[in-house]
């Protein structure tokens, strides 16, 4: 290659590179405190806006709601079987001329819809919690479905890693940003978290700014196109003790859900985990309360303690043992570190559990990371480079996601 070709070559690369916009989008983003769920809230429509409320699933791959709760159907454009748009869904299937779409709901029994078009209208951020102005996105796809969910909720916003309709691609597609979003759940009814779309901005979450960014860790993501966000799992540990646990168990990694509430894991590792995390909690006062899965009516918690010596003024600093989870970064492995807000729940006033779930001996994940375990964490998913970047526990920094 001659010295002007790879001068061409170069010019073209930084050109490309640099028409990439660093523009960025904010949703909000609300906790649903009786379904453990979390949901999103933007406008759909043209001259007439429905204002929607969409749950949130990493899983979903094109979003989809109930269409009798829009104001007004009159500005929908449906999508002929023939149109690009219809070829870029995968699971093609024809109503006569119209496409339709059946698709899994991570809520209930699956959906099928009339795949539609209109405009979406939500915020524009400098990467701060504030919105600063709106913005549409014209062409809009999703699935008008005939049945929805439980109010307030209308249906399932997708944001699946893979394929041309998940809602962080349209945008970042439609807008030429970056392809990456990023989730910080509240962990609490009282105020609203943040969901970023695009850019290249530090995220403003006081006390950080642009010049004093939230430290992140990077982990790349893993066989993105299976559809699922999976990390890999070096290792797991209790108060930096790690598990003894077989290699195999750590094979498939974890997935990482929006609609599970709290971690399931594989019985092993379960049982390994609780009982390192207990041999640590007695150790520093808290004392195991037998039968509470009885007693609460629910199989969800199997592992439960009197708080005792754990307990502090402020709930969010509990005294427990902290876990970690191994996973591959840059030089070596990093670690997830899970503090008492994430580590455990509180099911009676000085009573508290084990936050993770016994998920039997043969699961389809031998581990799925739920939003117990997500809330009050920056999480970033980077498509462009296939990585996830992750924080520590805002909490730790006097901060939140949450936003009164």
């Amino acid at each position: 290659m001659s010295r002007f070709t790879r001068l061409i070559v170069f010019i073209y690369m930084f050109a490309a590179i640099t028409l990439i916009s660093e523009a960025q989008y904010l949703l909000p983003i609300i906790k649903h405190e009786p379904s453990k769920q979390y949901y999103t809230t933007f406008d759909i429509g043209s001259a007439t806006k429905s204002h929607v409320t969409l749950a949130i699933d990493l899983g979903t791959n094109l979003t989809w709601l109930n269409c009798r709760n829009l104001k007004s159907l009159s500005s929908l454009r449906l999508i002929t079987c023939q149109s690009s748009t219809c070829k870029s869904i995968p699971g093609n299937g024809c109503d006569i001329k119209y496409y339709l779409y059946r698709q899994p709901n991570p809520l209930g029994k699956p959906v099928t819809g009339r795949v539609v078009q209109d405009k979406a209208t939500f915020s524009t951020t400098d990467g701060g919690i504030i919105p600063l102005s709106e913005v549409s996105l014209p062409h809009f796809t999703f699935s008008c479905a005939t049945q929805g969910l439980s109010l307030p909720v209308a249906g399932v916003l997708g944001l699946s890693p893979v394929g041309e309709s998940p809602f962080w691609r349209q945008v970042t597609s439609a807008f030429n940003v970056i392809p990456k979003f990023a989730l910080c759940l509240p962990s609490s009814v009282f105020g609203i978290g943040h969901f970023y779309v695009g850019g290249v901005n530090s995220y403003n979450i006081p006390p950080f700014n642009s010049n004093n960014p939230i430290p992140m860790s990077l982990t790349p993501l893993k066989n993105v196109d299976s559809g699922k966000y999976l990390i890999s799992v070096m290792s797991i540990y209790v108060e930096g003790i790690p598990l003894l646990l077989k290699p195999s168990l750590l094979e498939g990694g974890a997935k990482l859900s929006t609609v599970v509430p709290y971690t399931v894991l594989q019985t092993d590792i379960y049982n390994a985990l609780a009982s390192a995390f207990t041999l640590k909690a007695t150790k520093i006062g808290m004392s195991k309360v037998p039968g509470m899965s009885e007693f609460l009516g629910t199989t969800t918690f199997k592992t439960c303690f009197e708080e005792g010596g754990s307990r502090r003024n402020i709930e969010e600093f509990m005294n427990v043992p902290v876990i970690e989870i191994g996973l591959p970064g840059r030089s070596g492995e990093v670690k997830w570190r899970f503090h008492g807000a994430n580590t455990v729940v509180r099911v009676l006033e000085t009573v508290i559990c084990l936050a993770f779930v016994d998920g039997g001996e043969k699961p389809h994940e031998s581990m799925v990371i739920g939003t117990h375990q997500l809330q009050d964490y920056m999480i970033e998913f980077d498509l462009s480079t296939s990585r996830m970047a992750f924080s520590e526990s805002l909490l730790l920094h006097n901060s939140s996601c949450l936003t009164m």
